[in-house]
């Protein structure tokens, strides 16, 4: 199934244009934590293919994910797009160690992304573990926030926005935010603005 998704968005890919913004606020000496509204995950994944572009490929990625048999098609998806390491677990399922984990692979220099909002909303509502992941691991966060042109929206409690064919897709990444214990509360607020 992740073979037959990948090689859609591959053929997709021909047809949709990706426009990147924000890239210089990126440096290759960094890791980051990028982070993304769940409902702009297919829209991501379509100008992901064939690889993720290099501003992510700076470091390794360790990405934590749902450990549901449902999500098994996004990990072969991933994986190909250049994700090292994938480490199961989510709110609910084995969420607090696999937190930790992912911290433990922040602090030896790699990068990782996850939706504040899932798995499973509500939407665009700012769950804390993204800001506990920063702060354990010194590692900032990354808002990024992406539009298309053209695309259809699922049923889902976070409304997916899927590409249709020939969409131009925007993906910009915003200004890393540092967070610190002290500026927990005020950091959150800042995510929340910055991802819209």
């Amino acid at each position: 199934m992740g073979s037959l998704w990948y090689a859609y968005l591959l053929v997709q890919r021909v047809t949709v244009k990706v426009q990147y913004a924000g890239l210089d606020r990126l440096s290759p000496d960094e890791n980051y934590i990028f982070c993304i509204w769940h409902e702009f995950l297919p829209l991501t994944l379509q100008a992901s293919v064939p690889r993720l572009h290099p501003s992510f490929l700076h470091r390794p990625h360790a990405w934590m994910q749902h450990p549901s048999w449902a999500v098994r098609p996004i990990r072969v998806m991933v994986r190909w797009m250049g994700v090292e390491q994938i480490i199961l677990g989510s709110t609910g399922h084995g969420g607090r160690d696999a937190a930790d984990e992912v911290v433990s692979y922040l602090k030896r220099g790699y990068s990782t992304g996850l939706s504040p909002d899932g798995p499973r909303g509500p939407a665009r509502v700012l769950k804390k573990g993204v800001l506990h992941l920063a702060v354990q691991s010194g590692v900032p966060i990354v808002p990024i926030r992406v539009t298309a042109s053209r695309c259809i929206r699922s049923w889902e409690w976070d409304r997916k926005m899927h590409p249709l064919p020939f969409a131009r897709i925007r993906v910009e990444f915003g200004t890393p935010i540092n967070v610190r214990e002290e500026t927990f509360d005020e950091s959150a607020e800042e995510l929340a603005r910055a991802l819209g």
